[in-house]
């Protein structure tokens, strides 16, 4: 059930301030209920009730009105016009890192996965309660924080050259488009060689404390950063699978 009731933390009511979300949700009712507790918790709400609308803020803005830079994008996935799959899918394929939490009736793992997969960060399931939906948006926004704070410096494995201030990773001498996720395990896992990483310490240092999927999530991530490292990701030579423990990187 829909609830508007939300909890405000003092302690981020400022920088909420900064952030600006784009609402991306055919609905009207839960477009207005989402607007209205994101914007009690400080939030500059921006919306579109279609794909096609959502597209055209984001990347076609005309002469009157500036593209649209939000921190942060909530995303209905059976949207009229252009589906929430392809936007998703197209802006990461465009390399833009834009944390992106799917909203969605669809419920199923296949579902959950398959979102995950085309690059969204989390995903919740409608129902869903405006605490929830507030407490996600704060800790994917906490999260982007922390990743664009990260000391500047070059990590190097093999054929591999990640950038962490600039956020770009090089593969063969060829620039790969990771998504924060992905950018963050292989941060991770660069940090650490030949170090076993266990699914619950991956959320831990990439999800972080706040998360509230599953570990399968891990799985899916590790999948897809493996068809962009990997020439051959059935037999990977970067990212191992230690069976019973985890994972580890070279």
């Amino acid at each position: 059930m829909l609830s508007i009731e939300t909890t405000q933390a003092p302690a981020e009511s400022k920088l909420a301030q900064k952030n600006r979300i784009l609402l991306i949700e055919d609905e009207d009712l839960i477009r207005e209920m989402v607007v209205v507790a994101l914007e009690e918790e400080g939030y500059e709400i921006h919306t579109a009730n279609n794909g096609r609308s959502a597209l055209s803020m984001l990347q076609n803005p005309d002469r009157d009105h500036a593209k649209l830079t939000p921190d942060l994008i909530i995303l209905d996935l059976m949207l009229p016009e252009v589906n929430g799959l392809d936007i998703c899918r197209l802006l990461r394929y465009q390399g833009d890192i834009t944390p992106i939490l799917v909203v969605s009736a669809k419920s199923s793992e296949t579902d959950r996965v398959l979102g995950l997969e085309v690059g969204a960060d989390d995903y919740l399931t409608k129902p869903f309660s405006m605490r929830e939906l507030v407490a996600r948006c704060r800790a994917l926004l906490r999260r982007q924080r922390y990743s664009n704070s990260t000391p500047s410096s070059v990590q190097k494995y093999r054929d591999i050259s990640l950038f962490s201030q600039e956020c770009r990773v090089i593969v063969r001498n060829i620039e790969v488009n990771l998504s924060p996720k992905e950018f963050r395990l292989l941060e991770l896992f660069m940090s650490y060689p030949r170090r076993v990483w266990s699914r619950e310490q991956l959320i831990e240092q990439v999800w972080g404390p706040d998360f509230m999927g599953d570990t399968k999530t891990v799985d899916v991530h590790i999948r897809w950063l493996r068809e962009k490292l990997e020439e051959e990701p059935s037999q990977p030579e970067y990212i191992i699978t230690v069976r019973g423990f985890g994972y580890r990187f070279g």
